[in-house]
Order: C-alpha cells, then sequence, then structure tokens
C-alpha cells in the first residue's frame, strides 16, 4: 500500500502557479531528471495542458511525448498519489527553455481519460498507442484504434500480464477463417476515416501505396484518397515493424538491453545507445571521464554523417536522380570502414557501455579519421553542384510540404525538419551534453520548412559534423574510456584478475548488470533525425521496471496528411523523401 501523496514546495513558479490553481489535487514528485513532475487529477487534464500551451507565463509550445506506465506491481512509489495506472505528458517550452511533465492517476477498472488532441494536434497518434499499449480510453478521440499492433490482436502489450517472450505463450496456430479474418480487419474502409467515395462533381478514387513500395522507405502504407491526381487525404498506416522494444526493455537487464537500442534508428548506430547509457548513468550517480564522453560525441557526428548521407542520395534518388546515391554510398562505405576499424562493427557496434565506451581507440584511428574529415569537404562542393543546384531537384522540391515553426510544434516535428522552418534549436547548443558545449560548430537553419529546406539543413549539418570529428580527433582528452564507479557495466576488464571479490564483480556485472536505485529519468539528445529519448524507471532491480523510447520518425509520419493535401502523388514522394524517417524508429 503506498504512503499518501504529500503536497511538496516547489521552488520553480509553474509548479507552485499549478499547485495554485488546482490546490491539493496537484502534487509534486522528486524525479532524477531536471523537469519537474507535476500529478493533477483527470478531470483537469485539459484545461492544465490549454493553460500550459496558451496563457502561462512561460508557454509549453510542444508536447513532447505521451504515453503511459502501468504501476501495478512497483514497489518503490514514494510521494506518488495512489493509481494502479498513470498517463504523463512531456511538455517544453523552447521559447523559455523549459519543461514539464504531467501525471494524471488512473485505476485499472475506470481507464479513460479526456483526449487532448485538439489542444496538441500530435497527440493523436500517441494517445492511439497507448490505447493498443495498454488499453487506456481517451474520451473524445477521433478515432481510437490500435495502431502498432493489428487490429485484432488480443491483449495490450505493455499491461504487466501480457507476456514478454513467445515461450510464455500457447504455440501458435493459424487457421484460414482466422487468416480470412484478419486480411478482412486490414481492408481501408473509407466512411471509417469520415471519408465520402463521391461528391457532386466527382468520384474519388482510392489509392493503396505501400506497404511495400521503394518510395515510402520501408513497410509503411498510405491509403490515399484522390480527385484525379490530387490528394484529397491521407491515412498514413504503421504498425508493419513493430518489434516491441518496450516490452523487450522490461525483460533485459540494463546491460543487455544496449545492443536492442541499435535496431531503432538502425541507420543511427551508437547514436541510440547515447541517451539509453546517459539516462541510466544519471540514475546510477556515474561521472564518465572526458575522454570517454569526447570519444561519444566523435563515433555520434559519423553517425549522423553516415545517416545523412544515406538520407541525400536516396532524397535526390527519389525525385528522380539515379547517379547521386551511388557517389554518397561509396563515401559512406567508406566512413564504415573507419567506424569497423575502431569499433568491430559497421551500422550496429552497440558500442557505448554504461560509464563510457566498449574498449580504448586503437592504433591508427587518428590519421584514418582526420584524412576523411580532410576528404568530405571538396566531395560535398561537388554534390551541391550534382544535386542542390539541380534545377530539376528545386522545382520538384521549393514550395512542396511547407509548414511553419508553429506548425511544426504543433505535430512534434524536431531536430532538423525544425529548423528548416528557421528555428534554431539544437539540443547540442542549447541544452549541451557530453561536452558539446566546448567543441565549435554552426547549428544550419532554413526558412521555408519546405521539402527543399529540409534536404538543405541537412547537408550542411554534414559539414558541421565533420567539424566536430575533426576537433574530436585533434583535442582528444588523454585518461581512462570508462568510469571506474562500481556500476559501470562491464567494469574494467584489467582489474578482473586482481581479487576473488573484483572477479566476482565482473562476472556479476556482466551477467546481470548493476542494480539501479529506485528512480525515474529522462535523457534527450540530438539524434540524427530529431530528438530521441529515453525515459526509464527503476523499482531497485538489474531491469527497467518501464522504459520509454521517444523517438523522432513517429510524429514525423503523423504530419503527412496536413503537409500533402492539396498537392499531386508526386509530390507525395518529394515530402515522403523530405522527411527522413526509418520504420523501426516509427513502430520500434
Amino acid at each position: 500500500m503506498n504512503e499518501p501523496a504529500t503536497k511538496l514546495a516547489s521552488n520553480d513558479p509553474i509548479v507552485s502557479d499549478l499547485q495554485t490553481r488546482y490546490g491539493d489535487s496537484c502534487v509534486q514528485q522528486i524525479t532524477v531528471d531536471p523537469y519537474p513532475t507535476v500529478w493533477v487529477a483527470r478531470e483537469h487534464i485539459r484545461d492544465v495542458l490549454s493553460y500550459l500551451k496558451s496563457d502561462a507565463a512561460h508557454k509549453y509550445e510542444l508536447l513532447y511525448d505521451l504515453s503511459a506506465i502501468d504501476e501495478r506491481l512497483r514497489k518503490h512509489r514514494d510521494n506518488q498519489p495512489d493509481s494502479e495506472f498513470s498517463v504523463f505528458y512531456h511538455l517544453m517550452s523552447l521559447s523559455s527553455d523549459r519543461d514539464i511533465r504531467i501525471k494524471v492517476p488512473l485505476q485499472d477498472s475506470d481507464l479513460n481519460i479526456d483526449t487532448v488532441e485538439k489542444i496538441y494536434p500530435c497527440a493523436n497518434w500517441y494517445e492511439r498507442e497507448a490505447f493498443d499499449m495498454f488499453g487506456i480510453h481517451f474520451n473524445g478521440h477521433p478515432n481510437l484504434r490500435r495502431i502498432l499492433t493489428p487490429p485484432l490482436w488480443e491483449g495490450h502489450p505493455l499491461r504487466k500480464e501480457h507476456p514478454a517472450r513467445a515461450t510464455e505463450m500457447d504455440p501458435y496456430h493459424r487457421t484460414d477463417e482466422f487468416q480470412r479474418e484478419q486480411q478482412e480487419a486490414l481492408r481501408f474502409v473509407p466512411e471509417e476515416w469520415g471519408m465520402s467515395r463521391a461528391s457532386k462533381h466527382t468520384d474519388f478514387m482510392f489509392l493503396n501505396l505501400g506497404p511495400n513500395h521503394p518510395s515510402v522507405h520501408g513497410v509503411f502504407r498510405i491509403a490515399l484518397q484522390l480527385d484525379g491526381e490530387v490528394i484529397v487525404q491521407a491515412v498514413p498506416e504503421i504498425g508493419y515493424h513493430h518489434r516491441g522494444q518496450e516490452k523487450m526493455a522490461e525483460r533485459q537487464s540494463w546491460h543487455t538491453y544496449i545492443p536492442y537500442t541499435d535496431r531503432i534508428d538502425y541507420l543511427g548506430g551508437v547514436m541510440n545507445n547515447l541517451p539509453y547509457v546517459m539516462n541510466i548513468e544519471a540514475m546510477a550517480g556515474i561521472e564518465v571521464p572526458p575522454r570517454a564522453q569526447v570519444i561519444r560525441v566523435m563515433l555520434s557526428e559519423m553517425f549522423r554523417v553516415a545517416s545523412h548521407l544515406l538520407f541525400y542520395g536516396t532524397f535526390a534518388q527519389d525525385v528522380g536522380q539515379m547517379s547521386p546515391v551511388f557517389y554518397m554510398f561509396a563515401d559512406r562505405e567508406r566512413l564504415f570502414s573507419i567506424i569497423e576499424a575502431i569499433t568491430g562493427g559497421r551500422m550496429h557496434p552497440s558500442w557505448f557501455r554504461i560509464g563510457g565506451v566498449c574498449q580504448d581507440l586503437p592504433d591508427g584511428w587518428k590519421e584514418m579519421v582526420i584524412d576523411f574529415c580532410d576528404y568530405m569537404p571538396s566531395r560535398m562542393d561537388h554534390y551541391d553542384k550534382m544535386a542542390l543546384q539541380n534545377k530539376i531537384l528545386q522545382r520538384r522540391t521549393k514550395g512542396i510540404g511547407a509548414y511553419t515553426t508553429a506548425e511544426g510544434l504543433d505535430w512534434g516535428i524536431t531536430g532538423p525538419s525544425l529548423r528548416a522552418t528557421g528555428n534554431d534549436w539544437d539540443l547540442r547548443k542549447k541544452r549541451p551534453y557530453s561536452m558539446y558545449d566546448e567543441f565549435d560548430f554552426e547549428i544550419p537553419t532554413a526558412e521555408s520548412g519546405d521539402s527543399f529546406d529540409r534536404c538543405v539543413v541537412r547537408v550542411e549539418e554534414i559539414r558541421q559534423s565533420l567539424r566536430i570529428i575533426k576537433q574530436c580527433a585533434e583535442n582528444m582528452p588523454s585518461g581512462p574510456y570508462k568510469s571506474e564507479h562500481r556500476s559501470t557495466t562491464p567494469p574494467l576488464k584489467e582489474r578482473t584478475m586482481k581479487d576473488i571479490e573484483t572477479l566476482i564483480h565482473h562476472f556479476l556485472n556482466v551477467s546481470w548488470g548493476p542494480v539501479i536505485p529506485p528512480s525515474e529519468s529522462e535523457t534527450i539528445v540530438e539524434a540524427t533525425k530529431g530528438w530521441t529519448s529515453f525515459y526509464s524507471i527503476s523499482d531497485g532491480g538489474t531491469m527497467a521496471y518501464r522504459s520509454r523510447v521517444r523517438t523522432p520518425s513517429f510524429p514525423a509520419l503523423q504530419q503527412i496528411p496536413f503537409i500533402s493535401n492539396g498537392f499531386m502523388v508526386p509530390d507525395l514522394i518529394a515530402i515522403i523523401a523530405s522527411i527522413d524517417f526509418v520504420m523501426a524508429d516509427v513502430d520500434r
């Protein structure tokens, strides 16, 4: 039984403001991360979020994340209201550099709460995900249906009673009748989405784009309502790539989950490891040595370059240029050979560790890295002439799929796609981590927020990443590549054979991983496609009680109808190409 929650005094003005407005129902929770966390009663949620977005002294323009927690088996819930489930909302104010996390307590017997999609449009998909994963009903939602699992899926995967492994389930059987039911459930029925099959002057055509089509960049389906070649409405459908990343995080130790993170944005490599291990380090109180931090920055920026090169080549290919992708893939392979020489892996090295990195840099690494940094600028100049300055590419992409900064924030857009609207928010500059504040680099922005500018920003980011990588190589600190903290996993190998206690410590940390104190924390980084974060909850064990993975590609695909309606089908291909998404980053 939880102790009754007590109302804590807060030094944060917005928390004090909410407590004044909503009285004893507003309770503050202390977390490891710097974001104030406030519990509010569910009947107030619309009013609270509307106030924070539009009327508070510091307006929270961005609903960064929305999800839920199954609290029923959790042992350590000090100073939290009694609840069996909770829904949380992470809001961000870019104008004043502030965050707040709002939580709402719910009981299993009455799992419903009002939708907030009219306040924050991007809440639509996040609420559908919480419904799908936890069974929480959002009152007033325009189309509350499963989003990541098949329509006829039984149960809600992130509830604690749902099995985490196939070995916990009965053997799978598929009858012909079951297959027919599943196929019928996938049929697109326009009326269910508020569409008519005809209007006064025309009969509409409905077209499936995907889920197997080269221009949708993965198993992704868009159901199009067309008036001739003009898009009247588009309905994105995801979930074909869903593997239950967040469920797997609850069954793996803190250490053994690291390789799973590589497979989220599978083009981002160690960039996926970074927020995860940084978050655990914050929860465990681990201080990472400077050398390990700079090594992490160097490898992360290498993967930013590799990801952007793939984007650049396929973007040009999707709008009709066949040659650039071959040149850019050759340069990407050259970069992967350096990554492989350092880490032993190419796309998925899983090389970062809790407390540092897997091993120290090998002999000869510096010469390879600097040689690549000196080689690439002239190649980028060549690609400018080949692709960006090509008049056909410009006519295919300028003015296509444009949105403003405010519209981008409404739809949860972050990273280079938001900076293409003129907003200069880059976490590496605004909230430096891993010593990014000691590097000299610029934040590229554009103005139009269209498909062309989204490409321009990423191209310039390649140049800036090369600057950072070269500075890492030329100014690499000496010292250890991993912390000596007891929770560092695995401990330094050279200490393993000194005595039996150290050997046992090494064995336990490798096989079980560290024990993280009961706590909650979230860490956000500037990943290749936008902002990626891990929000983890420890109940004092060797694995996460709950790990939430927030990725930039998920809200980006939700925005497609907003920026594509009224354009033609070939324009949609350019829009999809400019978003720069990965389906594993969407579905997780």
